[in-house]
Formats: C-alpha cells, structure tokens, sequence
C-alpha cells in the first residue's frame, strides 16, 4: 500500500514539473524561437515599429538614478533591447552582450540601451547584483517605452541608426539571428 501511494505522488509530482516547464515555454510574452516560428503572424502583428521607420522617442530612468532620451543618441547607432529578468531566453541573450556587443563596439559611435520591460527597479537591481552586470539599464516598469515599439514578446532588439532610423527588429533570441544582428551593427557603424 505504501509503495503504491510513493509510485502515485512520483506520477503527480513528474506531471507537476512537466506543466511547469510547459508554461515556461509557452510563456506568450517571451519569445522563445521555436513558438515564434509557428506563430510569426502573431509576432509580426506585435511589432509596432518596423524597419524603415522613424525610431519613436522616449525617455527612459537607467539603474544609476540619471534619464537618458533616445533623442539624445542622435548621431550615434542604438540597440535598443527589450528584457526582462523572468525571461529565460533574454537572460540567455544578456549573456552574450558584454563581450560580443559592448567591449566589440566600445569606442565607435554606438550605445546598447537594454530597457527592463514591467519590472520595478529592485527586482532589475537584484539581477545586476545576482549576475554581475555593470552596464547601464534603462527601467520600464509600466511599460510606457515598451508599448511604443511592441505589444508583446521579448526579448526585442530594435537596432537604430545615426539618423533615427530602425534598421532592424527582431524578436526572441536564437545565435544565428544574434551573430546576423552583430554583423548588421557593424555595417550600420560604417555609414
């Protein structure tokens, strides 16, 4: 008897853990690659700004208590990048910005500007400590930066040229996009 009852709560508990990771997966607002290929006319239909347009200004509080508006960037190439510290794909991403992005780029005419989408300041705070961040981070927590550029999934990088202009946006994190978004900074950073 008290065999069977161990064998069902096993059962109950593997079948616990296998709705968690379910849910994780499927998260509809963070993009993971292979949720957005089967639904990449949902995906499309949430991008609010597009390549070609002109960059909507905003501006944003950073970590260190100081505002910084996207207009002041002007003549500078952005990446604007959209987060959050729940996101496992954006942490995933986050992992590759010091060296591939930042110390790639320092010295050239460039800014990554990572915005925390929805999250209070001690939560953003407590991440950077947790993992050892030093970069700036902008902070989001209502969403009011977010909601001009998309209305769900992340993370969202919208890269921006000198002039204002995005160049391009894309959503969710996968390598092959990501080296593709290094290489189209670089001839961004060229024009």
């Amino acid at each position: 008897m008290a065999k069977k009852k161990s064998n069902k709560s096993l059962w109950l508990m593997l079948a616990l853990i296998v709705a968690i990771i379910a849910v994780i997966l499927l998260l509809p607002s963070c993009g993971n690659r292979n949720a957005k290929k089967g639904a990449e006319a949902e995906t499309e239909s949430t991008t609010l700004v597009r390549a070609g347009e002109t960059a909507p200004d905003f501006t944003v509080e950073l970590t260190d208590g100081s505002q910084l508006s996207l207009n002041e960037l002007r003549g500078k190439v952005v990446l604007l990048n959209f987060w959050a510290t729940w996101c496992p794909p954006c942490r995933q991403e986050l992992t590759r910005v010091q060296k591939d992005i930042i110390d790639r780029f320092a010295g050239k005419e460039f800014v990554f500007l990572p915005v925390s989408r929805g999250e209070k300041r001690e939560t953003v705070e407590a991440f950077r400590e947790k993992t050892g961040y030093t970069f700036p981070m902008g902070l989001d927590s209502a969403r009011t930066v977010y909601d001009r550029y998309a209305s769900n999934y992340i993370p969202r990088n919208f890269l921006i040229d000198k002039t204002g202009k995005v160049i391009l946006a894309t959503v969710g994190y996968d390598e092959e996009e990501f080296d593709a978004l290094i290489r189209t900074i670089e001839k961004t950073l060229e024009n």
